[in-house]
């Protein structure tokens, strides 16, 4: 069994915007920049032949590639945040892909997590904070919303092994499957 994932990496430049801005923010933990990433579907605990099936089926997909755009940042939680995040502009052609791959999947035989795609990359994972930390958290997620980093074309998605230690999750590349041009 493998934990993992299909995701689009993020350019370096792209990947140090956002951990300027990461570091900006007054979050109680962060994610460790190297480990930024879109997802697209977690299959989470998965056999080896499924995982096969899978894998041969996304190689033989023929997906465009797609400019994506950071749109703000927010966080997920509620009342009780537990997560922050920066957002995506609204983008058509990134929720088809998305569609088309999660499809795939299961059409191999997977089931991946049933979770509303919200295409976000994750900047901070905490536990919830007290009041007077989400305040000055939400003031200064308000004061970041005109940030947007020039867009950038995924033009492979990445499938990722989530490994998890003391230090949080670590994600190891397993297999890279390049859109067409």
């Amino acid at each position: 069994m493998r934990r993992v994932f299909v995701a689009l990496d993020l350019p370096e430049p792209l990947r140090a915007a956002l951990a300027v801005q990461q570091q900006m923010l007054p979050l109680p933990a962060r994610v460790d920049a190297d480990s930024f990433h879109l997802t697209l579907v977690i299959l989470g605990e998965t056999p080896l032949p499924l995982l096969e099936a899978v894998h041969e089926a996304w190689s033989d997909l023929r997906l465009a590639p797609v400019t994506i755009q950071i749109d703000g940042f927010g966080l997920f939680g509620g009342a009780r945040p537990r997560q922050c995040f920066a957002a995506i502009a609204p983008n058509p052609a990134l929720m088809s892909l998305q569609a088309k791959v999660e499809t795939t999947a299961r059409r191999a035989g997977a089931t991946p997590e049933a979770r509303r795609f919200h295409p976000h990359v994750t900047l901070g994972r905490f536990r919830p904070p007290p009041p007077e930390q989400v305040f000055r958290l939400e003031r200064a997620l308000a004061e970041a919303a005109g940030i947007r980093p020039p867009p950038f074309t995924a033009r492979e998605m990445v499938m990722f092994e989530r490994h998890l230690g003391r230090d949080g999750a670590q994600y190891e590349p397993i297999a890279r499957y390049p859109f067409s041009a």
